[in-house]
Formats: C-alpha cells, sequence, structure tokens
C-alpha cells in the first residue's frame, strides 16, 4: 500500500525536484506546534514509514495526539534512521548475523538474503587497555598489544563489514563511539534515497544519547534490539512522557560542564524520569556549547531517562561548519529544519512546547563536584569531598559506606616503588584517569585540565610515581588542539601521557596496577580511590582494587593525582608544596573561564576535524594488513575462544512456539537494589579461579608443548598462543614436554570475549562484588540447594540443568541498570534462568531480557520480596498463557503457597 501522507511531499529546492521530504507544516493541524520536539522527530519518521503494515496511520494519530495518548500506556513504532555499534556489543551482533545466514542456509532459504537494511556502523573502541603508561610509547605499545590480543576480533569484523551490506567499521585507535559520532558520524538531517528527514539513531551502548545533545534524536538499545532494527524493524516503544527541563542563568566561572551534569543526574533522579524523555530547553541552553550539551545528554542513562534531547538551533549548526562538515549540507540541514519546524531558538519562550511536567535549574547554583564513591548519581561538592569520604569509611556497607572500623580509620601501610619509600592509606589515590567521551569530547575542559597542568607544573608540583595516570582522548582531534595549544607537554610531565583513543578506564579496561600497589592495598584493607572523568563508577567496574571511585572534571582528575588522596579540603589545605617550600592552593593554578575560552576559539578549528576524519577509515595500518576472509558464510573455528557459532539458532524452526508455564524453578540468586549489568555480565578482566579461566585453560590457555629435533630445525606444536607466547616456546630446551600457562592478563576481557557463548556463560555473574541474599560474603557465588553446596553461579547452574530444574531470579529496584549489555540477558538465558521477578528493571536490559525470552516479572505496586515473605528457597512455579502481554497479571505458585506478580512493564511481547 502507498503513503497514506504522501500529499504532504515536496521537494526542499525547487531547483532539486528529485530531493523531497515531507511537510509536517502542511498537515495543518494545530497539534503538531504544540509537541515537543523530541516528539516530532518521531511523528516524521511514523509519517514518512507509514504502509498500514508495520507503521499504521493510526499511530500516526496516537504520535500526533501525544498530549493525551501520553498517559494512556500506547505503543507507538520507530524506525531510526541508522544503527551504531561498538565493538564489545558488536562482536556479537555480527556473530548472531553469521549464525542467521546458517541458519537460513539449513532451512533452504539464500543466506545472503541476511544483511542490514538500516545502515549500521560499527566503532571499535572497547578492546584498548591501559597495560603502559607514564611514557612517551604508551600509545604505540597499548596499539600494539591491542592487535596482539583482539586479532582473531579484528579479523572476524573485517570479515563481517566485507560480507554484509549496509555495514561500516571505523578502525582501532579512532576515538571513542559517541565522540566520532559527534564529530563525523552525524549528519542532523539525512540525505537518502532522495528525501530529507532528522537524523536519528540507536546503539548497542546506553551512551548513544550522547549524540541528543546536537539535536539528533537517539538512545541505547540492547544488542537484540538492535539486530531487529538493522533488519528493517521498527522499535516498539510505549509513547514516553517529556519533561521539559529548563536550564536558566550562567554558570559560576570556576564550574565546568561535568559539574553540571553531575547535578542534573543527581536531580532528575530525584524527580524520576525513568522511561520517560528529558528535552531541554529555556535561556540557559543557549549559554551552553554543543560539546557541553554533548556531555548533559552522554549521561542520560546515569538520570534514567531514555533520551536527553536538545533541539537543533543556531549553535548546532554553527558546531557542524566548526566541525569540518560540508557546507553546501549544512544549508540544506538548516533549510529543512525551517521547513519542518524543527528549528529551535531557545531565547523564544513562544517557541516552548507542551510538556508533561517542567523541572529547573539555574545554572548559577552550580557548585564544583565529584560524584561517587559508587555510583553516579551520589554527587558530593568538591568541598564537602574530604567529610563526606570519611563519613563513608565508618557508615554501614553500601552505597555510601565500607564498614570499616572506627580505629582502622587512620590506618598506614608502608611499601617501596621503584626504589623509593611510600605510603598508603584509606582515600589514597592510585588510579587517576582522563577517560571517556563524556569529557574528553569537550575541548573547555579538556584545554582546563592542560592548562592546569601548565599552571601545575611552572609551580613546581608533581604527581607520586605509583598513581597510575592516563589519558585517553575520544579522537585524534583532541591530541591535536592539545598539542597545539602547547599544553600537551605539561600533561605528559605530570604522567597523563595520551595512552589510546578508546573507552578504556572508563569500562574497566584500567590494566594493573603495580605489584606493590596492590600488596599494600590488599595488606591493609585500604579503600584505595580511583579519580576519572566518566560516567560509571559502579563497584568492581574500574579496577577490582579500587573500592572507592570518583566521577570528576578532567582539571579534577589533575588536582587529585597531585593531591594525591581525596582526603583534602582544597579550600583549606594545598595540593603540595614546590621545592621553595611554597605552598601552592588549587586556587593558585585553576583556569579561568575566559583564559579556557581564548585558548579554544583559537585552536579548536574545522581543519583539525577535516584533517583527522578523511582519513579515519584508512590512518591504522594494523588493520589495513588484517587478512579477512572473504567467503559469505562464515567459516568457524572449533578452538577458537574468541568467536564461536551461538545455539541461539539451533533448532530453529519456521512454526513460532508458545511460551512454556515454568515448573517448579529454583532460584538461581537473590538480590537487592541496583544490580547492574557490570554485575550480570562484567566486561573487565577474567579472574584466574573463575569458571571461565577453568574453560580457557582447557581449551588451549594451558597446553603441553611437545619439541623434538626435525633434521636441524625446531618443531613446534601449539594451539591459541600469540606472538609472544610462541616465541617463549622456541627459547624451550628441545626434546621434552611443557605445559604453559597464561596469567590473567593473557586471558584477555569479558568484554573481549562476547564472541564466545560459552565463554560469556561462564562469565554470567561473574562480578567479584557481587551481593547475592544466599551468601554472607561478596562474590560470584551462589547455593546450590539440592545439595546444599555453595559454588561458583555457573557450576550451579549446570547442575540445575543437568538435574532438569529451570531457575529464576529475585532482584530489588533497578534492576539491569548500567551499559547496555545483551549478555546479560544471553548470560542468564544459557544459564538456564526463565524468569527475573524484580521491584523495576532498567528499559534497555527489560527489553533485551524479552528479546531472549526471559519474563521479566514485577511486583504488583505496594509488594516485593520483604513483604511477600520471599526468601528464595522457595519453589517457584509461573504459569504462562498463551496470549502474554504486556502488564498482565501473572500467576505464580510457590511449592508452600501462592502469590501473584505483575508481568513487568515490556517493551514488546515475548
Amino acid at each position: 500500500m502507498s503513503n497514506p501522507f504522501v500529499q504532504i511531499v515536496e521537494p526542499l529546492d525547487a531547483a532539486q525536484p528529485l530531493k523531497k521530504f515531507f511537510n509536517l507544516s502542511k498537515l495543518e493541524d494545530v497539534r503538531y506546534a504544540r509537541l515537543p520536539f523530541s516528539i516530532r522527530v518521531l511523528l516524521e519518521a511514523a509519517i514518512r514509514n507509514c504502509d498500514e503494515f508495520l507503521v499504521k496511520k493510526q499511530d500516526v494519530e496516537n504520535i500526533l495526539n501525544w498530549k493525551v495518548m501520553q498517559h494512556k500506556n500506547v505503543e507507538v513504532p520507530f524506525k531510526p534512521a541508522r544503527v551504531i555499534l561498538q565493538d564489545f556489543t558488536g562482536v556479537p551482533a555480527v556473530v548472531d548475523f553469521a549464525a542467521m545466514r546458517d541458519a537460513v542456509k539449513k532451512l533452504g532459504g539464500d543466506p545472503e538474503k541476511i544483511n542490514p537494511i538500516c545502515p549500521a556502523d560499527l566503532v571499535i573502541d572497547h578492546s584498548i587497555q591501559v597495560d603502559f603508561n607514564r611514557r612517551s610509547d604508551s600509545l604505540q605499545k597499548n596499539q600494539d598489544l591491542e592487535f596482539e590480543r583482539n586479532k582473531e576480533r579484528f579479523e572476524f569484523l573485517k570479515w563481517g563489514s566485507q560480507a554484509f551490506k549496509n555495514m561500516r567499521i571505523i578502525p582501532p585507535g579512532s576515538g571513542i563511539i559517541h565522540q566520532v559520532n559527534l564529530e563525523y558520524l552525524a549528519r542532523v538531517v539525512m540525505d537518502q534515497d532522495g528525501y530529507y528527514y532528522p537524523d536519528s539513531v540507536v546503539g548497542t551502548d546506553s551512551h548513544t544519547t550522547m549524540v541528543d545533545g546536537l539535536g539528533v534524536l537517539g538512545w541505547g538499545v540492547g544488542g537484540i534490539e538492535a539486530e531487529a532494527v538493522m533488519l528493517g524493524q521498527p522499535i516498539s516503544m510505549v509513547l514516553p512522557e517529556v519533561v521539559g527541563y529548563k536550564l536558566l542563568g550562567n554558570p559560576q566561572p570556576l564550574v565546568t560542564s561535568t559539574d553540571i551534569v553531575l547535578t542534573i543526574t543527581k536531580h532528575l533522579r530525584q524527580v524520576g524520569v525513568v522511561g520517560k524523555f528529558v528535552e531541554f530547553f529555556g535561556p540557559g541552553v543557549a549559554q551552553l556549547s554543543i560539546a557541553d550539551r554533548a556531555t548533559i545528554a552522554n549521561m542520560c542513562p546515569e538520570y534514567g531517562a531514555t533520551a536527553a534531547y536538545f533541539p537543533v538551533d543556531d549553535i548546532s549548526i554553527g558546531y557542524l561548519v566548526q566541525t569540518g562538515r560540508d557546507k553546501e549540507k549544512v544549508l540544506c540541514t538548516r533549510k529543512y529544519l525551517e521547513a519542518v519546524g524543527m528549528l529551535r531558538d531557545f531565547k523564544n519562550s513562544s517557541q516552548d512546547p507542551d510538556f508533561t511536567q517542567v523541572v529547573e535549574l539555574d545554572l548559577h547554583t552550580v557548585v564544583p563536584c565529584c560524584s561517587g564513591p559508587k555510583r553516579p548519581q551520589d554527587k558530593v561538592a568538591v568541598s564537602d569531598m574530604k567529610k563526606d569520604f570519611e563519613t563513608c569509611l565508618g557508615a554501614k556497607q553500601g552505597f555510601k559506606g565500607f564498614q570499616i572500623a572506627p580505629d582502622r580509620h587512620n590506618s598506614i601501610v608502608k611499601f617501596n616503588f621503584e626504589g623509593c619509600d611510600f605510603e598508603l592509606s584509606h582515600g589514597s589515590v592510585v588510579i587517576a584517569a582522563i577517560t571517556s567521551c563524556t569529557n574528553t569530547s569537550n575541548p573547555s575542559v579538556m584545554l582546563g585540565a592542560g592548562l592546569l597542568a601548565k599552571k601545575a607544573v611552572e609551580a613546581g608540583l608533581t604527581v607520586k610515581p605509583y598513581i597510575k595516570t592516563s589519558l585517553s582522548p575520544g579522537s585524534g582531534v583532541v591530541t591535536y588542539y592539545l598539542r597545539e595549544s602547547g599544553v600537551m607537554s605539561y600533561l605528559s610531565q605530570l604522567g597523563f601521557d595520551v595512552v589510546g583513543y578508546g573507552c578504556m578506564t572508563c569500562i574497566g579496561n584500567s590494566g594493573p596496577l603495580p605489584d606493590s600497589v596492590v600488596e599494600a592495598i590488599l595488606q591493609g584493607d585500604l579503600v584505595a580511590v580511583g579519580v576519572l572523568s566518566g560516567n560509571r563508577n559502579f563497584e568492581g567496574r574500574v579496577h577490582p582494587n579500587t573500592r572507592a571511585n570518583y566521577l570528576a572534571s578532567p582539571p579534577l582528575v589533575i588536582a587529585y593525582a597531585i593531591a594525591g588522596t581525596v582526603r583534602i579540603d582544597f579550600e583549606k589545605e594545598p595540593l603540595g608544596i614546590n621545592a621553595s617550600g611554597k605552598k601552592i592552593f588549587l586556587k593558585d593554578i585553576w583556569p579561568t573561564r575566559n583564559e579556557i575560552q581564548a585558548v579554544e576559539r583559537q585552536f579548536v578549528i574545522p581543519g583539525m576535524f577535516k584533517e583527522v576524519y578523511q582519513k579515519i577509515e584508512t590512518v591504522n595500518e594494523s588493520w589495513n594488513a588484517l587478512d579477512a576472509p572473504s567467503d559469505k558464510l562464515y567459516t568457524w573455528n572449533p578452538k577458537s575462544t574468541y568467536i564461536k557459532s551461538p545455539p541461539f539458532f539451533d533448532g530453529l524452526t519456521l512454526a513460532l512456539q508458545t511460551p512454556k508455564t515454568i515448573e517448579d524453578a529454583y532460584v538461581l540468586l537473590n538480590f537487592g537494589d541496583s544490580v547492574t549489568t557490570d554485575h550480570i555480565s562484567p566486561a573487565g578482566n577474567i579472574a584466574r579461579n573463575s569458571p571461565a579461566a577453568r574453560y580457557l585453560t582447557s581449551r588451549g590457555l594451558q597446553a603441553v608443548v611437545n619439541c623434538s629435533f626435525a633434521m636441524d630445525s625446531l618443531s613446534v606444536q601449539c594451539c591459541g598462543f600469540n606472538s609472544r607466547q610462541n616465541q617463549a616456546l622456541l627459547s624451550l630446551p628441545i626434546h621434552s614436554s611443557h605445559v604453559i600457562c597464561l596469567t590473567p592478563r593473557e586471558f584477555n576481557s569479558y568484554g573481549s570475549r562476547r564472541g564466545n557463548d560459552a565463554v560469556m556463560a561462564r562469565g554470567t555473574f561473574a562480578n567479584i562484588r557481587l551481593v547475592n541474599k544466599f551468601i554472607d560474603k561478596q562474590g560470584p557465588q551462589t547455593v546450590h540447594f539440592p545439595s546444599g553446596e555453595t559454588l561458583d553461579v555457573f557450576d550451579a547452574a549446570e547442575r540445575y540443568k543437568q538435574a532438569g530444574h529451570p531457575l529464576i531470579v529475585l532482584a530489588g529496584k533497578e534492576y539491569g541498570a548500567g551499559s547496555s549489555r545483551d549478555w546479560a540477558a544471553k548470560g542468564p538465558f544459557l544459564l538456564g534462568v526463565k524468569a527475573v521477578l524484580a521491584e523495576s528493571y532498567e528499559r534497555i536490559h527489560r527489553s533485551n531480557l524479552v528479546g531472549m525470552g526471559v519474563i521479566p516479572l514485577q511486583y504488583l505496586p505496594g509488594e516485593d520480596a520483604r513483604t511477600l515473605g520471599l526468601t528464595g528457597r522457595e519453589r517457584y512455579t509461573i504459569t504462562i498463557p498463551e496470549n502474554l502481554k504486556p502488564q498482565m497479571n501473572i500467576e505464580i505458585k510457590l511449592d508452600i503457597r501462592k502469590i501473584s506478580s505483575l508481568c513487568g512493564q515490556c517493551s514488546t511481547g515475548l
């Protein structure tokens, strides 16, 4: 059927009649002008894609009637313009596509029909780790190690970029996905297939929302949902409420965009915006650069909203020019947005649309702050940091407590590092990382950090050598302007050398700490600290040995590195004392806003962006040299521990299977609140005593090597070794057998092995900070109730599976918060988890559970495990009707009694 709205199609320019657009202003409906700008994007997509099959005319009416329908829990379809992926989530997506081709072939179909329909970009940014730092060659050494560890994954991704249509790969070493999206990939207005329309994107990373700061509507989805979008399916979403966030006033001179976003994060957590859009408006928005807006939009997942939208205005258009976008395309972008009523003037209140509710923030009230020690929403004013940390030391174990006995608060452990004696205590900083697209995309805070470093060095201040300092920019542009402005050398003198272009410390790729530092931390059971300019600081994420982690602006990261502790009051205590005995305070070296802006105007110029991005797909020689297979079907290597054909399509039939009742399920794990996807599916290093390590060992990462003479040459047989290990083998004595065991560092990370379901199933619930109510200590273990044994979670699940027992998980509020990891749903599915019963869910994780057929059940209002008297030791029978729908009440029978629960707020049915 033809589009019923074809009558509003017209050329944008009469001189180019083949370049058309759907002119929404010709709907001649007064409701359109009152819609939030974010909802206008949803409306345009529904009108353009209306085919009375996937998108119906009634869907268009529902969106147009948003003011009424937002409260009706109505679902609407949305077809985004494009999809973006990073490699940790992108590898399993490409694995699934490859497996789909195999499945289609087995069913007698044409496997080459499996291709992304919606354009997809995959940015490789999650693999590089901080193995080397504080040296001029750190960048090259870390990149070399990245390729050494991940060559097989990278060859697979390169195969995918050649085998599948509509898929582009941005090679490693290019930058962080969201910064590359903001500076290069984002169009603002698409020009495709003869039509202009708003750019929009969904990504397999929760911080996809960063591009909302440029006026591109985007948010994170699970890998499962992203794959459906890539195959041409619309997202089915509840028409969202839109919270208008009004910004007033001007920031104080010492306040950074990081301080603003941490303030907003805490505020919106208190307001409650889960499942809603937030749209920014008011005269204060005009005071913010696109980089500032992108910083605020980036942390949207931390305050719980689906999207954090800044409509396009003149500053947005100016940013496109500043970042080197084609001038003709920029002119068309402005013309299109004006024609459809999507160009915003934040100083003109007559343009303010209707909102579900309005909350305000006076930017002048924002003060310098950090967030922590365990959650990004726990804001702490810098002036209160010392007192707050010392309170946390003795407080009960929890988000704001470490339960350290009072007589141990001032414990000191002496240690030796590189021949010199040092001391560590509670609050000592051992990691200081300028990292993450949240901040490295913002020239004001990056140049602010550089200017502070310059003043610190000139004042004679230093950073203790055992502190692991690092700088991981989000794109080559950052290094370019830091170098050109003359501040890079000062950052290096303080230990902040460029260590790589990727997420690094922000996602847990912080690399090892010095052995003597780790020994001192363990000896004193110290609460050591990581300070990073990131967006996540959940337990166990940044580093296993930093129990406290604080999010801070890049200048503050340097300040705390110089101080060496968070137990400092910057207003009263000096950062340090220089060689002349002079006390240097933070206020003495903090750059003013005017200083920063003057440097930014001079050195952040379009030519930099053009030079960096015109060669982004070809500049990495190691990537160019990779030899990827050319076959359209992937040839799986049965010996591989990185890439493995997943079992999800085994037994696939053309007939749709109906959901089955879950009978006599055991509870695998019993959780409290705020269990994150980091707890469920960690991305960090694989512990040597874990089920995943045992599996890798059994698959050849501990191997018997047989050596023997063959004429005058040495013959070596080995499996799974990289070039470094092979060189080690060649140094072995001949005519003997040897067992070579890899260290945990050589196991690589869980994130890098997401293409192998056997590793990832064993890594599910493997976080060392996991708190399971069945166990009286933190750790990835649970009770196997039939035997009463305490086992690793995977081992217990295997026992249940072998006995034919289904499993469920009990949880509290905000289950699945954090990164959008599809393996946080795939992993429990492979363990045999059939349902989760929780008080509330994070939106993306809930959708991922649905995609895997794991039912997200939610307690009825006012009920939870405590009020119902659930211990988790019961057995649960959950009756699943054939017509299962979102919001349906489901009866749950226990082996001792009966309760009922709500089938929890699923975006789509099973």
